[in-house]
C-alpha cells in the first residue's frame, strides 16, 4: 500500500494511493494516519479495501507527512563509503548515529527554507524507514519484522552548522523546513529488499547524486538492530539511513574541492525506486 496524507498544513487526510497511481479518500476507514495506524491488524484492515470504492480526490492536493505525530527522528551519517570519502572522513566502524529535531518535519514538496545565518545548507537523499512495532533490543535476523514502511527523505543539513559550530551534529540538522518526508508511506510488504532501491536528486535538473542501497555500510536491518540497544523504537519513529556522494560539500572541480550549497530560487528534486519523489524550492529566511 501506499498511504498519504493530503491537505494544508495542519489540516491533512488520510488518503491511499490506488493501482492505477490514483489518490483516493481514507477518511472513512480511518481517522488520521498516526503510530497507533501502524500495527498489523489496521494495516491488515486497509490493506483489504478497494481502492476503486474509495472515493476520488479530486484535484492536486498538497502532500503532507505521511505520519503525523513522529515521536523520534534518527539518523544515521557516513553510511556510503563514497560519501565518507567525500567528506574526507574514515569509514565508521559502527553506525554513526544523530537526532533531527521532530520540528523539522514538513511535506515532500514544502519549500526548505534556509535558516537565519546559513551560508552552507545542503542535500542528501536518503531511505525513511518507518517503525511499526516496539522495537528494544532487537536481533538483525528479526529487524525488518519491526519495520511499518519506507519513504523519501531529504536529511536537508547547514554544514557550517553541523561541523563548524561546535558538539555534535544536531545543530545543523533540524533547522526548521530540514525534514521533508514522503510522498508516500510504502509498506514494507511491497518492499521485500530494502537493499535494492535506486536513489537520487538534482538541483535545478542538474544529477548530483545517483546511488544504491545496496552500497550502505550497515543495512536497514543492522541500522534498527543497533540503534534500539541504545533507545527503544516506537511506532512511528522514523530512521533515515544515511546518503551516497554527491552532496554539495563534496563537489569538485578539476579534481579540487569546490563545494556549491543551496541558495534561495533553487529547485531540488529526489526519489527512490517505488517510493515517489519530493521538489522543493529553496527560500530565504523568514521568521
Amino acid at each position: 500500500m501506499k498511504l498519504v496524507r493530503y491537505g494544508a498544513v495542519g489540516k491533512e487526510k488520510p488518503g491511499m494511493l490506488d493501482t492505477e497511481g490514483v489518490l483516493r479518500e481514507l477518511s472513512a476507514a480511518v481517522g488520521e494516519i498516526t503510530p497507533a495506524t501502524l500495527n498489523a491488524q489496521t494495516l491488515e484492515k486497509l490493506r483489504k479495501l478497494d481502492p476503486a470504492k474509495l472515493p476520488l480526490v479530486k484535484g492536486q492536493p498538497r502532500m503532507g507527512c505521511p505520519i503525523s505525530g513522529i515521536g523520534k527522528f534518527v539518523a544515521i551519517g557516513l553510511n556510503y563509503a563514497d560519501h565518507a570519502a567525500e567528506s574526507n572522513l574514515p569509514l565508521p566502524k559502527e553506525p554513526v548515529v544523530f537526532m533531527k529535531a521532530t520540528s523539522c518535519i514538513q511535506g515532500p514538496d514544502d519549500d526548505v527554507m534556509l535558516p537565519k545565518g546559513s551560508v552552507k545548507t545542503d542535500w542528501e537523499v536518503e531511505l525513511g524507514v518507518v517503525i511499526g512495532t516496539l522495537a528494544r533490543h532487537v536481533t538483525q535476523k528479526d529487524a525488518l519484522n519491526h519495520v511499518a514502511g519506507y519513504c523519501v527523505v531529504n536529511d536537508v543539513s547547514e554544514r557550517a552548522f553541523q561541523i563548524e559550530r561546535g558538539g555534535t551534529w544536531d545543530k545543523g540538522k533540524g533547522c526548521d523546513t530540514f525534514g521533508p518526508i514522503g510522498p508516500w508511506l510504502v509498506t514494507a510488504d511491497e518492499v521485500p529488499n530494502p537493499q535494492r532501491l535506486q536513489l537520487w536528486l538534482e538541483v535545478n535538473g542538474q544529477r548530483m547524486q545517483n546511488g544504491s542501497t545496496k552500497n550502505m555500510i550497515f543495512g536497514v536491518a543492522k541500522i534498527i538492530s543497533y540503534v534500539s540497544q541504545f533507545m527503544t523504537l516506537l511506532p512511528g519513529d522514523v530512521l533515515t539511513t544515511g546518503t551516497p556522494a554527491g552532496v554539495g560539500m563534496g563537489q569538485k572541480k578539476n579534481g579540487q574541492s569546490d563545494p556549491r550549497f543551496l541558495k534561495a530560487g533553487d529547485l531540488v528534486t529526489l526519489g527512490i525506486d517505488g517510493l515517489g519523489q519530493q521538489q522543493q524550492r529553496v527560500v530565504p529566511f523568514k521568521r
